[in-house]
C-alpha cells in the first residue's frame, strides 16, 4: 500500500483585509446615512436621494456578481441572456447617472454636495471591494470542501485495498 500526500494551498484573504473590508463598508454606509438623513430640502428630495443611493448600492452588487460570473464562465453554455448584459450594465450606469444629476441639482451648499458625493462614491467602491471579497471567501471555501473529499475518496479507496 503506497500513500501519497500533496500539499494544496488555498489563497483567503488575511482576517486584517476581511476587517478592512467590512469596517470600510460599514463606514461609507454610516457616512451616507448620516448625510441624508441631515439633508437639507424637502422630504421628497431626501426620499429621492435615499432611493437613488440604495438602487446605486444594489446596482453595484449586480455588477460585481455578473462581471465575476462572466470572468469565470462557471458553466459552459449555461451562460446569460444577451439582454442581460444590458440590463446590468444600463441599471448600473443609470443608477450612477441619476443620483448624480439629483445630487448636483439639489438646492445644497457645495460643501453639502461635495460630502454627499464622496460619501456615495465611497460606498460604490467599498460595495465591489466586499463583493469581491465574499465571493472570494466562497470560492475558497468550495476549494477547500473539494480537497477534503478528495481526501476522504483516497483514504477510503487505501482502507478498501
Amino acid at each position: 500500500m503506497q500513500s501519497s500526500s500533496f500539499a494544496t494551498s488555498i489563497q483567503r484573504d488575511t482576517r486584517a483585509w476581511q476587517a478592512q473590508v467590512w469596517v470600510s463598508f460599514g463606514l461609507a454606509g454610516f457616512l451616507c446615512a448620516t448625510g441624508l438623513a441631515w439633508l437639507p430640502g424637502a422630504t421628497l428630495e431626501r426620499a429621492f436621494m435615499v432611493m437613488g443611493y440604495v438602487f446605486c448600492l444594489s446596482a453595484a452588487f449586480v455588477l460585481a456578481k455578473f462581471v465575476r460570473d462572466s470572468q469565470r464562465g462557471a458553466i459552459p453554455g449555461a451562460g446569460d441572456t444577451p439582454m442581460w448584459k444590458l440590463v446590468v450594465w444600463g441599471g448600473f450606469l443609470t443608477a450612477m447617472g441619476l443620483t448624480g444629476w439629483g445630487l448636483l441639482r439639489m438646492e445644497i451648499s457645495e460643501t453639502y454636495r461635495a460630502f454627499l458625493g464622496v460619501s456615495w462614491l465611497f460606498l460604490i467602491s467599498s460595495a465591489f471591494t466586499l463583493a469581491k471579497t465574499l465571493r472570494d471567501r466562497h470560492e475558497a471555501d468550495l476549494a477547500e470542501a473539494r480537497v477534503q473529499g478528495r481526501r476522504e475518496g483516497r483514504l477510503e479507496a487505501a482502507q478498501d485495498e
